[in-house]
């Protein structure tokens, strides 16, 4: 009989392989996405000195060093340990805050806890943040947060992910409700995030209004939930959710007025290939920027040397993009200038966004 450890273990197992192989075939196609469409005016005299650059950002109350996180990916099973326990060294010797994959799987069967568990050994002093689902209770989230001494606990929702997957959720109705005793019950700060599908200024107003104050809209074009759970079904039929929902930094666009207005602090992930995309999405508002497909497929083709290289690359060539926008900090690039365009202009004009306003914040 198959237990629920070894449920859990090999759809974890199976995500980790389907993300990589989907990373790698749009790395091979160089696929483009909305981030794409965010252009820089050059303004030639605008350069400082990198010595004058500080990359510190505040995030749910605690001051990161750079603005930069490996964002949640996976955990439960064996050979998703070994990966954690690579981007939890990685972390560290680069000096950027993790946060585990969801931890459902050991709140089903402790058993598995020592495959998160890594997380904190191998990163002691860095900062790491919990994942559960929006159905956690009170009672399983301080058990995630106290098993990995997590500096945050985040909490994904994934309504699109549940209905592909052959044995997800079907009833989303107490997610409000859940999201708010979480918020409630929990000592450490709660971080709200999408799982590549987006948050829109409806979720991030209905999210402040539970008591929010820290969300990840976590747009597409990155790793794909609805593609990866679409080739687990036998018959792989929901092939046509592959393009839904919006982009990062639609929703960053989206969603600026009302987390201003509620200050609620935003953080973007979902298509973040570089370092170009990183500080895009930080001229668009964003306090910090998370990844997680580019780095799985570094760590999971090269190795945690590779992937710490990648890392400290990233966090040195942010610094520079800085030095040449003019920008001190990481919130002196939202004065920056960026032309919107394309797909991502048209859908500005839909919601009624003034693109030229972004165009002419230097001025």
């Amino acid at each position: 009989m198959t237990t629920v450890s070894e449920i859990y273990g090999s759809r974890k197992d199976d995500h980790v392989r389907l993300a990589v192989e989907q990373h790698h075939v749009r790395r091979a196609a160089q696929e483009a996405n909305q981030f794409d469409e965010v252009r820089f005016v050059h303004h030639a005299l605008a350069g400082i000195a990198e010595s004058d650059v500080s990359l510190t950002t505040e995030v749910a109350g605690k001051r990161w060093a750079a603005p930069l996180y490996i964002n949640a990916m996976t955990g439960g099973s064996a050979r998703t340990g070994e990966v954690n326990r690579g981007l939890a060294i990685a972390a560290r010797e680069a000096g950027v805050p993790i946060a585990s994959g969801s931890m459902s799987a050991y709140l089903a069967d402790a058993a598995v806890a020592p495959t998160y568990r890594v997380l904190r050994e191998e990163n002691p002093g860095g900062f790491v943040i919990a994942n559960v689902n929006a159905n956690a209770t009170p009672d399983m989230a301080k058990r995630a947060v106290d098993l990995i001494e997590a500096d945050a606990l985040q909490i994904h929702i994934n309504t699109i992910q549940e209905i592909v997957m052959p044995e997800g959720d079907r009833d989303f109705t107490a997610w409000p409700r859940q999201i708010s005793a979480l918020v409630e019950a929990i000592d450490v700060p709660v971080i709200v995030k999408e799982v590549g599908f987006g948050m829109t200024r409806p979720a991030v107003t209905r999210l402040a209004d539970l008591g929010v104050t820290t969300v990840d809209v976590s747009g597409r074009g990155g790793t794909n939930f609805a593609t990866i759970e679409n080739a687990r079904r036998p018959h792989e039929d929901f092939a046509y959710l592959g393009d839904w929902g919006q982009s990062a930094p639609a929703c960053l666009l989206d969603a600026a007025a009302v987390a201003h207005r509620r200050q609620v602090t935003l953080l973007a992930s979902g298509g973040v290939r570089h370092p170009l995309d990183v500080v895009r999405a930080l001229a668009l508002g964003a306090k910090a920027v998370g990844a997680s497909g580019h780095f799985l497929s570094v760590l999971e083709g090269e190795g945690v040397d590779a992937l710490v290289s990648t890392l400290i690359a990233w966090l040195t060539q942010i610094r520079q993009l800085m030095v040449v926008l003019g920008a001190p900090t990481v919130g002196a690039l939202a004065g920056t200038d960026v032309l919107l365009g394309g797909q991502l202009g048209e859908f500005c004009r839909l919601r009624g966004i003034d693109a030229g306003e972004y165009a002419r914040r230097a001025l």
